[in-house]
């Protein structure tokens, strides 16, 4: 199968397909974006020559910054917010949903900054593998106004509990590696040297087993866990209440105006968030 994004690079190599963001300055999630991840998606789990996905960065400061704020700004937000019925209904949780269940293994290699939607991504994925010093969480929705809508509030607490999946998403301040490995939402923190060659090596160990004994032990594993339905319906419509509130437009119109989505102030986003906050 042929994949070709305009801001995916994939190289399939011994049935494991990388494919690496590239979407400067920040790798932000625009709409484009959005639409090669989920294409990609679709096509690499009806993929019998895939076994294992890994998802990568090559810039050095940030894997995914967010999803675009501008776009979210130009939402439908002029009538009343509605909870839908099935979880298909957003596309964002379609995404998230389809790496945490196809039936390959899914693998986020996390080597600088990821945040919103980017986190929410890489939190879907089975494992995620991050670089000491260099690998930085963090959800800055709440400080816009709004709240983590691509699957954030459900991840998070099945990730590191709920205690502090409230630190991350109400303090919306950044989690370090070292931190994050010990509270679980990283599999491992290494050394920044150490992470690629660690991710590809156990990529490319897994691809080496049967693809239906990888796909079936994948399948019971998810059985273990509760439906995500209704959790990821109700942040959907909350996130659509919060979305038509004026608090909300104003605070997502300052994060532009103060350099939100430009590489020197996403490089410190958690400060941004408080001066947002300051109006």
């Amino acid at each position: 199968m042929a994949y070709e994004f305009e801001h995916l690079g994939v190289a399939l190599e011994d049935d494991v397909a990388f494919a690496t963001i590239a979407n400067p300055p920040v790798n932000v999630i625009t709409i484009p974006v959005f639409t090669d991840l989920l294409h990609f998606a679709q096509q690499v789990a009806a993929d019998d020559d895939v076994r294992v996905v890994v998802l990568r960065s090559d810039d050095p400061d940030f894997f995914i910054a967010h999803f675009d704020v501008e776009a979210i700004m130009g939402f439908p937000a002029d009538s009343p917010a509605e909870r839908g019925k099935s979880v298909d209904e957003n596309g964002f949780h379609v995404l998230c949903e389809l790496f945490r269940t196809m039936p390959k293994a899914t693998i986020a290699e996390i080597n600088a900054r990821v945040g919103g939607g980017g986190s929410e991504l890489a939190s879907s994925c089975d494992m995620r593998f991050g670089a000491l010093g260099k690998t930085v969480i963090s959800q800055p929705e709440v400080a816009i106004g709004i709240l983590p809508g691509g699957s954030g509030t459900q991840r998070l607490p099945r990730l590191i509990g709920r205690g502090r999946a409230l630190e991350v998403i109400l303090g919306c301040d950044d989690l370090d590696a070292e931190t994050a490995e010990r509270w679980g939402y990283l599999n491992r923190a290494l050394a920044p040297d150490e992470l690629r060659p660690y991710v590809t090596r156990l990529a490319r160990r897994i691809a080496s087993f049967p693809p239906r004994a990888v796909a079936d032990a994948k399948a019971a594993t998810l059985r273990a866990e509760p439906s995500w339905d209704e959790g990821l319906i109700e942040e959907a419509y909350l996130f659509q209440g919060l979305l038509r509130t004026p608090e909300a437009q104003q605070r997502m119109r300052t994060f532009m105006e103060r350099g939100g989505q430009t590489r020197e102030v996403e490089l410190r986003i958690a400060d941004l968030c408080l001066e947002v906050a300051d109006g």
